[in-house]
């Protein structure tokens, strides 16, 4: 598989929508701008189409994208909100929730722990 898949353990249509999530988030698809075609992102991907629009389908029942018949595919008015609200939630409830109950484990007072966040937040140990 080529293009920009990273082969991990999630099936390839979550990955394919997760992509398109990313590319809402970054700016990079616009509210209101239209969306590559599943043909587009399968030749791209090199993955089979019915894969590609099982995750395009999923963007589309969750409201982030919607179908103009015989047009194509367009970003929906509200889509980025709509995902960085979700991310920031699953944020809180995958990183910041097990980070707090282990720094209670380690006696860390609230101060330490934002020191600690504080000095990361603003050195260059950021992850790629």
């Amino acid at each position: 598989m080529s293009g920009t898949m990273h082969p991990d353990n999630k099936p390839l249509f979550i990955q394919i929508k997760e992509k398109i999530e990313d590319q809402i988030v970054n700016d990079l698809l616009l509210e209101g701008e239209q969306v590559p075609s599943t043909t587009q992102l399968s030749q791209f991907y090199k993955i089979n189409h019915i894969t590609v629009l099982k995750g395009i389908n999923l963007l589309v029942d969750a409201g982030l994208i919607y179908k103009k018949r015989g047009v194509g595919m367009f970003v929906a008015e509200g889509a980025k909100e709509m995902l960085l609200r979700t991310r920031k939630s699953a944020f809180a409830e995958h990183y910041v929730v097990p980070m707090v109950q282990e720094a209670d484990k380690l006696g860390l007072s609230t101060d330490e722990l934002f020191q600690i966040i504080t000095q990361l937040k603003g050195s260059d140990v950021h992850e790629s």
